[in-house]
């Protein structure tokens, strides 16, 4: 196969030649592209011939003697053009016959409906905008190397129109969710993706260096506190689409480097948040979808409100057998042993709660669900539930078996923030590489005082997953990370 291209570019390198030697630039700078081939398909009108100017790459090549058919595509689809010898002339027909599938030409003439019923260019001007030196993927089948697919993915997006559907879908979604919330007067802001302190999650960092500080810096894993900061500083809504980067592993829905939905909102709590992003999800499915059902995998999800709620511990007793809201560990331990469920020796009661969630219990919400009822031990940054302080107010959203968002009543009280953080601390230092840091200055921050306050995430990424029926976050990012190559 290798070798195979190899002879490939050889022959094309030899059409380049002959091209320059006739005086055709094969890369020229630019080109006057009055419409794109959706556009010169429709302007196609019974008893006329529009003149249109166009451009796309060469899909599909038929050449016999002094005319042939060939097809161009843009991102906006594909047409037929039909090239003649006496139309077009001996210089320009020459290019005609020079060129090779991949190649990219801009093509005018007047639009017509062929025998067969086929709109098509006949074109009355040709040239050459880009000379393809290597071949394009084979028509049928495209990249079937599903790896190639995301380190190629120009050749992916060229050969697959599922793949630029999807992407395209991504930005519509991305634009509806801003469209959304600017609706709502959500003032969207930026904040540093290089922190001095990585917080607002629960994660691994990334670490880089400043050399004219000399100091370590880390890439973000959430904006949340400096989101926080601005309710501080007296913005009351604020949001952002962010990119986060967590040095953790890879898999069909993780990416070290992925898109997040971060909205904070003063006087407003994690049941404000819990309408909010009932609201922001379901009027992005119908701006997507046209209603409120889409199809993902094997499962037909109904985004309708009002969605499912369930208490995390409730579900987890159901399944363990015991109650963990008075169990001990070593109770707990037991039953995840019995229930099949690995956990870590030290793991305190409610991680092992979260474990029996998350590995019996997660794969189960298929339709939209609340999961609420989180103990205040994995939640460090979540305001006390007012009649159980066991338990903090905040929910996640499961849809098709993943977490989808994450939201909570803000803990604005600094005094019980650092001791939360110490903890986080205390945990780091017992071999917890995910357990936060000690922030002092946004400690400080809130002794200025925030007011109450509820904060929304949303996994970007894993909804555009939902709504382009794609099992795979690498389906959905366009160039995803991957291992390294073999040599």
């Amino acid at each position: 196969m290798a070798e195979e291209r190899i002879e490939l570019r050889e022959a094309r390198l030899l059409k380049l030649k002959k091209l320059r030697e006739r005086g055709v630039s094969p890369y020229p700078s630019s080109y006057d592209k009055k419409h794109t081939i959706m556009q010169a398909r429709d302007a196609f009108k019974e008893g006329e011939e529009p003149i249109v100017q166009t451009a796309g790459r060469l899909m599909l090549m038929r050449r016999q003697g002094k005319a042939g058919f060939a097809n161009i595509k843009d991102e906006t689809g594909v047409i037929q053009i039909y090239c003649r010898l006496d139309i077009l002339g001996e210089d320009q027909y020459e290019i005609f016959k020079l060129l090779d599938l991949g190649d990219i030409i801009g093509v005018a003439g007047t639009v017509l409906k062929t025998r067969t019923g086929e709109i098509t260019i006949k074109v009355e001007q040709l040239v050459l905008l880009s000379k393809s030196l290597l071949p394009l993927p084979e028509k049928f089948h495209g990249l079937t190397d599903v790896e190639k697919r995301y380190r190629q993915r120009y050749l992916d997006l060229i050969s697959n129109d599922t793949a630029l559907t999807a992407f395209r879908t991504r930005s519509r979604i991305i634009a509806a969710i801003r469209a959304f919330l600017s609706a709502r007067n959500f003032l969207e802001v930026e904040t540093p993706m290089m922190q001095a302190i990585p917080g607002g999650a629960a994660a691994r960092p990334f670490i880089t260096h400043h050399n004219a500080l000399n100091s370590d810096l880390y890439l973000r894993i959430a904006p949340e506190l400096y989101l926080k900061r601005l309710l501080v500083g007296g913005f009351e809504k604020v949001f952002e689409l962010n990119r986060n980067f967590r040095n953790e592993g890879i898999s069909t829905r993780h990416n070290p480097e992925f898109t997040m939905l971060e909205v904070y909102q003063a006087y407003s709590d994690y049941q404000g948040m819990m309408k909010l992003c009932e609201q922001l999800v379901a009027e992005t499915v119908s701006e997507i979808i046209g209603n409120m059902h889409c199809t993902y995998q094997d499962h037909s999800i109904d985004f309708s409100a009002p969605w499912k709620k369930l208490d995390l511990i409730t579900a987890v007793n159901e399944v363990s057998g015991i109650d963990f809201r008075t169990a001990d560990t070593a109770a707990a331990k037991s039953a995840a042993k019995q229930c099949g469920v690995d956990v870590e020796p030290k793991a305190h009661i409610w991680k092992i709660a979260q474990e029996i969630f998350e590995q019996k219990i997660e794969a189960t919400l298929i339709q939209p669900t609340f999961v609420v009822g989180y103990p205040t031990e994995l939640s460090p940054l979540s305001k006390n539930n007012a009649d159980d302080p066991r338990f903090v107010d905040r929910f996640e959203v499961f849809i098709a078996g993943m977490e989808i968002a994450n939201a909570f009543s803000e803990l604005n009280d600094p005094i019980d923030q650092r001791a939360r953080f110490e903890a986080q601390v205390a945990q780091r230092a017992g071999g917890d590489d995910e357990a936060m840091f000690l922030d002092e200055d946004y400690i400080t921050a809130l002794e200025h005082g925030m007011p109450p306050a509820g904060g929304l995430g949303i996994g970007i990424d894993r909804l555009i997953m939902l709504l382009t029926n794609n099992p795979s976050i690498r389906d959905v990012i366009l160039f995803p990370q991957l291992r390294p190559e073999s040599v």
